[in-house]
Parts: C-alpha cells; sequence; structure tokens
C-alpha cells in the first residue's frame, strides 16, 4: 500500500500517483517507482499550468477538470507535496 500520514494536497497528490504509476511500468520494485515520482516532483517536472498536469513522462499531459485546473500554474517541488508518501508492506 502507498499510504501518506500527513494532510495532503489533492493536486499535488494527484501528480504524484500519475507518476507513480507511469514509472510503475517500467520499474520491478514499487517503491523504485514511487523513489522515481518523487525525484520528477522534486526537481519540478511536475506541474500544473494551463489546466493541465504535466509531467516527466512521454505520456503526454492530462487535461483537468475545470475546478483543478482554475489555480493557475502550480509547482510541486516543494516536499510538502510528496515527501509524506511511503510504502507499506512488500516493495515488490
Amino acid at each position: 500500500a502507498l499510504a501518506s500520514v500527513w494532510y495532503v494536497s489533492d493536486e499535488g497528490t494527484l501528480g504524484l500517483m500519475t507518476e507513480f504509476y507511469t514509472h510503475l511500468n517500467n520499474a520491478k520494485i514499487k517503491a523504485e517507482a514511487l523513489r522515481q515520482a518523487q525525484l520528477a516532483m522534486l526537481r519540478g517536472e511536475v506541474v500544473i499550468a494551463d489546466g493541465e498536469l504535466r509531467g516527466s513522462a512521454a505520456r503526454g499531459a492530462v487535461v483537468l477538470p475545470s475546478a483543478l485546473g482554475k489555480f493557475g500554474t502550480q509547482d510541486f517541488s516543494h516536499p510538502y507535496y510528496w515527501a509524506g508518501f511511503t510504502m507499506i508492506g512488500s516493495p515488490w
């Protein structure tokens, strides 16, 4: 299970989970997929801009519903958005 014991941002969680599942396709270990997703966020590769969620992968941008896209540009590089998540149980 992937979980957080902190209060987390909905938009940041959307970015992290999208990156996590993108990296999960290539990683043999789930914990490595989480690490890669967190690193992508730290590097500023995951952002919301122009109503789209843009990530590090070549999957393209995800068009967001107007309720999520109304906040303008958001950068998720701050640890608040990604550091509270951890793997619980088997990392494989």
